[in-house]
Order: structure tokens, then sequence, then C-alpha cells
């Protein structure tokens, strides 16, 4: 008999148009969105079976504009992932990891953890990689991204294309690609890769394997508002 369904909460930040909606409709939908229509606030959700255990992600897609640095910390509460965004092609968006993002995350939830994801993977080996931006600097390697997410204490940097899926969906074979412990007063986080994948983590599909410590978590602290 399967136990009890968890739920999971799992809120998507980063700058705006670095490709978070994208990102939950490729995953959710199996499609890519032609047209693009600034986030204010959205929620999708996918239902998995892993170990018996059904889990329930709730996907949260926020808007990274400045016009919204007010409202969007108001779904920042019971928070229990963060993945933080930015578009491989626009160093810009990467800037913005360590000098905004963290530092609005770390406010309101200072022990949720943080999963970083540089997105538009395709784009990267792209003759022409920075079509339509203004920037001029190249993309930002996997290196530095990995520097990144070490410097920010991230539990793993990943990256993916929500065009093609590298990175995204399995191709073959199951993934088990991030899992869950609740142990005590902390979540780990343990990560691997299926045999014979591309090189590339998974960021949703097969993504949370959830183990729940049957244990009370002890001064577990929530996400505020401050």
């Amino acid at each position: 008999m399967s136990s009890p369904s968890r739920q999971i909460k799992c809120v998507v930040v980063g700058d705006g148009t670095v490709g978070k909606t994208c990102m939950l409709i490729s995953y959710t939908t199996d499609s890519f969105p032609v047209q693009y229509v600034p986030t204010v606030f959205d929620n999708y959700s996918a239902q998995m079976t892993l170990d018996n255990h059904t889990v329930n992600l709730g996907l949260w897609d926020t808007a990274g504009q400045e016009d919204y640095d007010r409202l969007r910390p108001l779904s920042y509460p019971q928070t229990d992932v963060f993945v933080l965004c930015f578009s491989i092609v626009s160093p810009v968006s990467f800037d913005n990891v360590a000098t905004k993002w963290i530092p609005e995350i770390r406010q309101h939830c200072p022990d949720a953890p943080i999963l970083l994801v540089g997105t538009k993977l395709d784009l990267r080996d792209d003759a022409n990689p920075r079509a339509g931006s203004t920037e001029d600097r190249p993309p930002i390697t996997k290196s530095q991204g990995q520097k990144c997410a070490q410097k920010i204490k991230a539990v793993k940097y990943l990256e993916c294309s929500a065009l093609t899926q590298q990175g995204l969906k399995q191709v073959s074979g199951t993934l088990e690609c991030l899992m869950i412990l609740f142990y005590e007063s902390r979540i780990v986080f343990f990560l691997k890769l299926s045999v014979g994948g591309n090189g590339y983590c998974h960021v949703f599909e097969d993504a949370v394997r959830a183990v729940i410590n049957p244990k009370p978590l002890k001064q577990k602290k929530s996400c505020t508002i401050l």
C-alpha cells in the first residue's frame, strides 16, 4: 500500500525573460510556448509516485521584473526548495544571482535549499548566441555556473533547455535526479544521473524522490515576510 501523498512546494525565481515559464510549460505540457507573456504569478503541479511515496510537486512561477519586488515574496512562505534560474546567454541575469536573488531569498527563507539552473542551454553554442540581446559578453560556461553554485551554497548546479528539453526530461530510462530527505531539522539533497544519460541532470522529470523521516522536525524555520 502506498503512503499518503507528500506536498512539496518549489518556487522558481530569476530575472525576467530568462525562461522560467517556458521551462515549467515545457515540463508540464511537453510543448514550448511561442509567445512571451510576462508572468505575474502562476502555479503548475506535477504528481509522481516514487518508492511507494506519492509526491505532489507544486511549482510556483514568479515574476522577475523589479515592478514585482514587493509582491513576489508573498509566494515564499512554506517553500521547500527554490529553483533559481539565469539565462546562460545573459551574463547580467547571472550576475544578479548573487547580487539580487540570494539576498532576497535568504531574507525571507534563510534555510531553504536552492537549486541553481542555467536556462537556454541550446543557445550556448549557437552561431550567434546573443541575437536579440544588448549584452556584449560571451555566454556563461558550465564551470562558471558550478563556481557560482558553490559560492551561494546551492545544493547543485544544473543546465537545461526548455526548447529541446535537454536536461529537462528523460530521454530514455529512469533518472533519479533529486532525492529529498527530511532528517531532523535539515533537508538533505542527493542527486544522481541515470545510467546512459547525456550528462545533464533533469530539472523536473522524475526529479523528486521524497523519503520523509517520521520523526518530528526539530526547530524547523519557516519562511517569513519581513
